[in-house]
């Protein structure tokens, strides 16, 4: 199943779906070298982004969270594609400094529902602004 959206960030990449039904605080959320969720508040604490396709309704917080996902790539923790329902300026901009693939405004949301399972194979397209579920 094919899903359309809007590409945010370039670039095409498979992994497994993480998905988290809060928006996330990049900086403070996230350890930047480990890739590891640590806010308690989060659903997700203790889970690791890393080489997952991360599924979240947007960032929220401080502009340095665009530095958090550079971190990430550059320890080699990043995820490897982000699908936001509405991709606010601060994951924008991360995901195109860190070149980590990018796609919101799915014609269908992705976070509600059975629509995705957490663990499955997900492909995000950002150059082309969509998602396919096997």
């Amino acid at each position: 199943m094919k899903l359309r959206g809007r590409g945010i960030a370039k670039g095409i990449a498979t992994g497994r779906a993480l998905i988290s039904k809060q928006r996330i605080s990049l900086l403070g959320a996230i350890d930047p070298v480990t890739g590891l969720i640590i806010d308690p508040a989060l659903e997700l604490c203790g889970a690791s982004i890393a080489n997952r396709i991360l599924i979240f309704p947007g960032g929220k917080g401080s502009t340095v969270g665009s530095y958090v996902l550079y971190q990430l790539k550059m320890h080699g923790k990043s995820p490897c594609a982000l699908v936001n329902r509405r991709a606010d300026t601060i994951v924008a901009v991360g995901a195109i400094i860190a070149e980590i693939p990018a796609v919101d405004s799915l014609e269908i949301d992705p976070i509600e529902g059975d629509l995705i399972a957490d663990g499955a194979e997900v492909l995000v397209n950002g150059t082309e602004g969509y998602i396919e579920l096997p």
